[in-house]
């Protein structure tokens, strides 16, 4: 095989593996204790599986791990559970006490937070974010080995 067919070939299997990426999802690191214990118990950062096509059909639901374009920082990304999707109503609760201020999730939006309360920055300090701010669904847990799992959708 010549050059140029092997070059063609390096191309074209580059362009196929980009595609893939693009359309079904990549894998990312996790980082930080907002999300503990569902990510990085131990202190160690997991690897994750994140899906675009839930993005796409808008198939996002309560309950599901989504990353997101932070509403603070747009050049970072966050990592948070749904809890609370459009027309619900969240109580934003104070400070040692059992009542708090309800809000309704307008249309178009998602109620974020992190599984570490009081170690998270999310819909509680900024409120809710657009849809179009959400990059992806994290699906599985891939590496260390010891930590892989489907990630279930769960919420309060």
């Amino acid at each position: 095989m010549g050059v140029w067919c092997q070059i063609k070939n390096v191309v074209i299997g580059v362009a196929i593996g980009r595609t893939v990426i693009d359309t079904f999802g990549s894998v990312a690191r996790v980082d930080g204790i907002s999300m503990q214990p569902t990510f990085n118990p131990n202190n160690t950062a997991d690897f994750v599986f994140l899906s675009y096509i839930p993005v796409r059909f808008d198939s996002i639901k309560r309950g599901d791990i989504i990353v997101a374009l932070s509403p603070r920082c747009p050049n970072e990304t966050i990592i948070k559970r749904v809890t609370g999707v459009e027309g619900d109503i969240v109580v934003l609760k104070k400070k040692n006490s059992s009542s708090g201020e309800k809000k309704v999730v307008p249309k178009g939006y998602y109620w974020i937070e992190g599984d570490h309360k009081g170690h998270t920055y999310d819909s509680t300090s900024f409120g809710p974010i657009s849809k179009g701010l959400v990059v992806a669904k994290v699906s599985v847990i891939v590496w260390p080995p010891s930590r892989w799992q489907l990630l279930q959708s769960h919420h309060k």
